[in-house]
């Protein structure tokens, strides 16, 4: 696995690289209409904690509104939810941003999805496991059925990928991916809300 690990580093940076090169235009056109549509700034940026748990900035594309109420606190997310930033997370759209992320290095394309920074102090030790390796736009979890399956679930897939990661097994989460976003079923993977947060095992 050390000498994939470098490997899939370089794999990470070309296919990004060219992946955000070819994409520019799409960008360009995601990024103005959610100008007109949603307003400045035209990116989301959250930290996030990345291999070894070290933190970085995970960026996508923003899709709410940042309407607030009197006291200028943001409203709940389903309160500021549009039609064109469902479409975006649908099929998603949204993610193409952390290409940015893999060409920098802190993300790969296949990989543990990167949690909230909360959740770390929650981890056990088999959990912690899954910042051995860089977090993926995507990952094992994720074609799964990240949406429908326990936090428990979620975690023993990722440990999976990470005592078994390959080059087949990375070709096969990526296809797997690719047929879940033109089929539209179950991409949302930034979908917790505060009743389905983890909490701890």
């Amino acid at each position: 696995m050390f000498a994939y690990k470098h490997f899939k580093r370089a794999f990470d940076f070309t296919l990004s690289f060219f992946g955000v090169v070819i994409l520019s235009p799409v960008f360009l056109f995601i990024a103005v209409l959610i100008k007109l549509k949603l307003g400045s700034p035209v990116f989301f940026i959250q930290k996030r904690p990345g291999i070894r748990g070290n933190i970085f900035n995970m960026v996508k594309f923003r899709t709410m509104l940042n309407s607030t109420d009197n006291s200028g606190k943001l409203l709940p997310n389903i309160d500021r939810h549009t039609k064109f930033g469902k479409l975006l997370r649908s099929t998603s759209m949204d993610e193409l941003p952390e290409l940015f992320n893999v060409v920098k290095g802190d993300m790969s394309l296949i990989g543990p999805r990167p949690l909230l920074i909360e959740y770390l102090p929650l981890y056990n030790k088999s959990q912690a496991r899954r910042h051995d390796v860089k977090p993926g736009i995507t990952g094992l979890a994720q074609v799964k059925g990240r949406n429908s399956i326990t936090w428990e679930d979620r975690f023993d897939y990722d440990i999976h990928y990470v005592n078994n990661m390959s080059v087949l097994l990375d070709l096969r989460i990526f296809l797997q991916t690719m047929k879940k976003v033109f089929l539209r079923e179950g991409v949302n993977f930034e979908s917790e809300t505060q009743n389905n947060r983890f909490l701890g095992s």
